[in-house]
């Protein structure tokens, strides 16, 4: 099977190695295209640098196990990168889209704004399978433990078989060695998320964001509850698509058929 592995936090992540070496040994045909540099918080934006209409890309070679595996470093945002490779920039359009794996949790409301989600949302807009992978790093330097990418990746391999359909498959793990994981839990988005951005700083001219952990407890079933009771977290989410259970009174009939013009 033909895999595209991805992700935003660029082509040199120890994350995106981990996940395509995962890939790699179960026998698919992986390619590898990432961005040229750091692209968190991207979401599903689709830019590029284009130099006369030309996107700029880079051959890679990766560490072993991985040098003999097509990679491209790419001047583009991972949804970009996700978009041209569903057009054969990189040669067979692939079948399933590994995103990942993301330094840090992308769970609750976050996903709107991850680049590894949108990656994602990307590929499943364009007929392909796929799946966003997070590692449940503290988002705080002082607390921040040796990501455990292998955990992430083996659980990633362990859960390619539920890509069966138009749906992402947005999973969180939590940053321990895989014996050490409590189990897997299907569970809903966050309303809100445990990890919130907060204004830490106002001046002339300039404002200083800062993501801190609140200290409110997560919802019981959400992503961010069963991340930090040491679970892996799985959660099937859609692309955006039209609300056919929202009533617009007023407005046109919806009945007949509009042939255009």
């Amino acid at each position: 099977m033909r895999i595209l592995v991805t992700n935003d936090d660029g082509i040199d992540s120890p994350g995106l190695h981990a996940l395509a070496a995962t890939a790699v040994r179960a026998g698919h045909d992986v390619v590898v295209a990432a961005p040229a540099k750091e692209a968190s918080g991207a979401s599903a934006s689709l830019t590029a640098v284009d130099v006369g209409g030309r996107i700029s890309m880079e051959e890679r070679i990766l560490p072993p196990p991985l040098a003999a595996v097509p990679a491209f470093a790419v001047a583009a945002s991972p949804a970009f990168i996700v978009l041209i490779a569903t057009r054969g920039a990189f040669g067979e359009p692939p079948a399933v889209v590994l995103s990942g794996i993301n330094r840090g949790p992308n769970t609750g409301a976050a996903v709107l704004h991850s680049g590894t989600v949108g990656a994602a949302f990307t590929a499943v807009d364009n007929g392909c399978r796929a799946m966003a992978v997070s590692l449940g790093v503290s988002f705080d330097p002082r607390a921040a433990a040796e990501p455990h990418w292998e955990t992430a990746a083996e659980v990633a391999g362990t859960l390619m078989p539920l890509l069966t359909g138009p749906f992402v498959l947005n999973v969180n793990v939590p940053n321990v060695a895989a014996g050490d994981l409590r189990g897997i839990r299907r569970a809903h988005l966050a309303e809100f998320g445990t990890v919130q951005m907060t204004l830490l700083e106002q001046g002339e001219g300039f404002v200083r964001m800062s993501l801190e952990q609140l200290d409110g407890g997560a919802e019981p079933g959400s992503d961010d509850a069963w991340l930090l009771d040491g679970y892996v977290s799985v959660t099937p989410i859609r692309p955006p698509h039209e609300a056919l259970d929202v009533s617009l009174p007023g407005l046109v009939d919806p009945s007949g058929e509009h042939v255009g013009g």
